[in-house]
């Protein structure tokens, strides 16, 4: 029987991280990854308009799909390996959901005026988070073209869903992070906290922790922050300085 493993996410951890496996199917700048539910695929966009899939079990590139006509960016499975959504950069700001199967789209989702800069599907449903430079947040469902729900931000927000799929987090630039909860999310964020703000920079994206008691805030910076989830108290700041 094995004994459950953990890893305190601290300075010292992360710098003793090496690169495992290296991968070189991409011409062009890879522009986002992400993981499978289960953690045995990533899938990966780039900026050479490309798609790849990638076995982490084998340690194996898997397949290549295109998208030339509208280019690929902040590319996320849904709940099964056989489909992702991604971003446009090309053409318009369309949201796009795509069979991995057979390269073909299943749906569209147009709402967004200017570039989508997140995207976080919930992790017990088809519902999906998509922030942009037009300062919304939509909330879109994977079985319909129409948006759901639209709350109009101060400033670019990136957005993610909790591990229960109950609360979304909302990061405003560097202005301020708001919880919403999903089931009233029209009445506004239950909770709001400012954390500490670096000159220069944006905040890019956020994410749980698997327990969903901490936030992770990347910046185009050099830092990112780590945070309680309830109060927004700083746990540690990770540098490349």
């Amino acid at each position: 029987m094995y004994s459950e493993l953990t890893m305190k996410l601290v300075s010292y951890v992360v710098q003793s991280f090496r690169v495992a496996k290296v991968f070189s199917e991409n011409s062009d700048r890879i522009n986002s990854v992400d993981f499978s539910s289960d953690g045995n695929t990533l899938i990966s966009s780039s900026d050479d308009d490309s798609i790849v899939i990638y076995d982490c079990e084998k340690g194996t590139h898997k397949r290549t799909l295109h998208s030339k006509k509208y280019g690929a960016d902040l590319v996320r499975f849904t709940h099964t390996e056989n489909s992702a959504v991604h971003s446009s950069t090309k053409i318009d700001d369309t949201i796009r959901y795509l069979s991995l199967h057979d390269n073909k789209y299943i749906r569209y989702f147009s709402g967004h005026s200017k570039k989508v800069l997140s995207l976080s599907m919930s992790p017990v449903d088809d519902l999906l988070l998509s922030g942009s430079l037009d300062k919304t947040l939509r909330l879109w469902d994977l079985r319909s073209p129409n948006c759901q729900g639209l709350i109009t931000q101060s400033d670019r927000p990136v957005a993610s869903f909790d591990p229960e799929g109950l609360i979304f987090a909302v990061a405003n630039s560097t202005e301020d992070v708001r919880l919403y909860d999903l089931r009233s999310f029209d009445k506004g964020p239950f909770n709001t906290f400012a954390p500490t703000k670096e000159k220069d920079s944006d905040w890019t994206d956020l994410k749980f922790s698997p327990n969903g008691k901490m936030l992770l805030i990347s910046t185009n910076g050099s830092v990112i922050h780590l945070l309680d989830a309830y109060n927004g108290k700083p746990i540690t700041t990770f540098s490349s300085r």
